[in-house]
């Protein structure tokens, strides 16, 4: 099944882009949840305003792309979260608590989806996260998470 993705998915493409799909995925995944729309003929003026959003969006140039990478390395970022006595947390700490704890930190914006965590994080102390900033620079920085 064609379908025009509205945001970017890991893997697939970015908000804008016309792919082909499994009919189930796009279906029961994708549409849903608002990821992406069918493709038809009128659907073609959409990808053009999607593109136009995108490149509002985006980071245009690798060389801001950089400096945004110099400053969240420069971060330190620490996270306070409820855990229990084994260091264990209750719960844990997601893209989203990690942008705003960047935010808070005096760091840049972060879009949360842009943040990849290589497992997710359950326990107290350093962990390391990329931040995706372009397609070819991503960020590497260590966070913190402590008791509160």
């Amino acid at each position: 099944m064609k379908i025009i993705l509205t945001h970017e998915v890991s893997g697939l493409g970015a908000a804008g882009d016309v792919v082909d799909v499994k009919d189930g995925y796009a279906r029961n995944y994708l549409v849903p949840r608002g990821f992406a729309i069918r493709w038809t003929k009128g659907g073609e003026k959409d990808v053009a305003q999607i593109r136009r959003a995108r490149k509002i969006h985006e980071i245009a140039t690798i060389e801001q792309a950089n400096e945004i990478k110099t400053k969240l390395e420069a971060v330190k970022v620490r996270l306070a979260v409820r855990s229990g006595d084994a260091g264990r947390l209750f719960g844990s700490v997601t893209p989203a608590d990690i942008a705003s704890a960047i935010k808070a930190a005096g760091g840049p914006d972060v879009d949360k989806r842009r943040v990849e965590l290589g497992s997710p994080i359950k326990t107290l102390g350093g962990h390391q996260v990329s931040v995706r900033l372009h397609p070819e620079v991503a960020a590497s920085l260590g966070i913190e998470v402590v008791a509160a």
